[in-house]
Parts: C-alpha cells; structure tokens; sequence
C-alpha cells in the first residue's frame, strides 16, 4: 500500500501521533493506531482523524475512505481512567469540573467530539468502517457515522456508557435501529456481536476475521468503479434525509446530557474507583451483574488473536 497525501508525484506521507494515512489506488485507508491500548481514544485522535478525513476528501485521486483499527480492536472508547483530564482545563477550572466549560465545549463547532465523529459523516466521499475487536463507547459512535459497516462476526459493539458516565452523544444508535431495539440497547447498554449488529441492520455485513479485509477492500474497489460525483450526489441525498429528521438537534442534546451523566454522584464514584483501584474494577462492577463486555465468557468477547497489521 502505497501513501501519498496529493496527486503530485513525490509528496510525503502525512504524520500523525495516533493514525496512520495510507493509499491504494483511489481508496484512502485511516488506521488508528495506539494498539497497546487498544486505540482508545485520547487527544489528538479526534483532531487527527478529522484532519485525515479532510485529506482524503480534498484529494481527487481518491474515491473511497477506509477506518480501522490496528491490533485487537477497532477501539474501545475513550480512555476515561483519569476521568478526562486529557482535556487539561477545556472541562475543568482549578481542578474541578465546569459546567459552562463543558456546555462550551460540546456544543462548539471546533471542539466538540460530535464534530469530529460527524467529520466522517460529512465527508462528501463514502466512508467504510472495517470493524474487529472491541467497537465500543465512543469507538461505536465513529463506525456509525460511517457510510457503510463491515464487521468481524466476533466483533463487540456497544455503549457501556448507558449504565453509566455518558449518554448518546452522535445518536446514530437511534436513527439506525428500531425504535424497539434502540429503546432496548439505549436502557440496557447491552453489547452485539458483529453478526448480531448485521442481523438488527445497526450495520451492513458480518464476515468471517479471516475474511474482513478482502471484504472491505472488495467493497472499496467495487465503489470506486462509480463516477466520483455519482457516489457523493448519492451519500448527499441520503445524509440530507436524516438531516432533515432532527439529527443535528439530537446530538446538541446529546452532548449536553453526556457532559451531566459524566458528573452525577454516581458517575464520580465511578471514575472515583478507575482512579484508585483501576479501570479493570471499576468496569467490573458496571458490567459484571450484566455478565457482558469484558466480563462476558469468551464465547462473547472478541477472538484476542484477531489482530490487523498495520
């Protein structure tokens, strides 16, 4: 795979501390790319990926933008072992959270993190989500704002936040399930597999992890076959219909009530017992009575030697 940010010939590969940007042919291909941690999402993810998104769209080489994950999972969330204090003082004055800090800084064009998951969605290019391992949190809501989802059969998606610290912040959960599964999932936070998730249409396709790769780079060169204006007229006509139902008021809410379920007595109980015994038991006790995540039996967790090489 060969990598280049422009057509001209020469040019360098694009760096970044978390992804990876990388070309074959008219299809970009995203990579994050933190898998010792599981490409949990830490600054400057959302901003790289954002930026990445935005060179692929301006190159009129490419036609068609992959995502993925690099190790065991496509990513599984945001790191919140330190709460979020990886956002230094955009949420916090003197140490303690700000309300109008927060309310400022979701709702903000430039800095929301529903703004940089809808950068995919805005893309005028099709994005494919290429989905293994852990999809989860925050990781869920970048794979929906995809164009289409192809996902390992063993993958996990889902949002623990429903049981605590968070709440649906791009809500594609909702516009892409029925109201009886999303009423299900957004009370329970219960996990899908890959195949589940393609069963329910929350995505396209569940393959076989031997099989992804060939399936999203077949899928990839099928639509580069079309005319270029022909993909982006499509994806603009079925974007503008969601648009058209409320999204973008939904996710204003969305992120208003995030930034308080992150903040109740017994969100910062819960980040309390993350910060001195460790995340490891502070999801134990969230997920453990519901015998899920990663504290299901292996049959419903991700095959740990499922990895992609970047």
């Amino acid at each position: 795979m060969s990598a280049h940010t422009s057509p001209g010939a020469g040019s360098e590969p694009p760096q970044f501390e978390t992804l990876l940007y990388a070309i074959d042919g008219p299809v970009a291909t995203i990579t994050l790319n933190r898998p010792e941690q599981l490409n949990t999402i830490v600054p400057p993810m959302p901003d790289e990926i954002e930026a990445a998104i935005g060179l692929a769209d301006r190159d009129p080489a490419i036609k068609v933008i992959v995502l993925r994950g690099a190790g065991r999972a496509f990513s599984a969330g945001y790191d919140f072992g330190g709460g979020f204090t990886h956002w230094g003082e955009a949420m916090y004055t003197d140490g303690r959270w700000d309300p109008g800090k927060d309310f400022a800084m979701v709702t903000g064009r430039a800095t929301g993190p529903t703004q940089k998951f809808m950068a995919i969605w805005r893309a005028t290019k099709p994005v494919i989500a290429q989905v293994h391992g852990w999809c989860v949190g925050g990781a869920s809501d970048y794979a929906l704002c995809a164009d289409l989802v192809i996902a390992s059969d063993d993958a996990v998606i889902g949002t623990p936040y429903a049981r605590m610290w968070g709440a649906y912040l791009t809500g594609m959960w909702l516009y892409r399930l029925s109201l009886a599964k999303v009423k299900w999932h957004s009370l329970t936070g219960a996990p899908l597999t890959g195949k589940e998730a393609a069963e329910v249409e929350l995505i396209n396709e569940s393959v076989p992890f031997e099989r992804l790769e060939a399936r999203v780079r077949e899928i990839a060169h099928q639509l580069a076959r079309i005319p270029l204006s022909q993909l982006q007229a499509q994806k603009l006509i079925v974007n503008q219909a969601y648009e058209n139902m409320g999204l973008a008021s939904t996710q204003t809410l969305g992120g208003i009530l995030d930034g308080l379920m992150r903040n109740t007595p017994d969100a910062l109980a819960f980040i309390d017992t993350a910060a001195r015994e460790g995340v490891r038991a502070a999801v134990e006790r969230r997920d453990g009575p519901w015998g899920d995540y990663s504290q299901a039996p292996p049959g419903r967790r991700p095959d740990p030697s499922h990895v992609i090489e970047p």
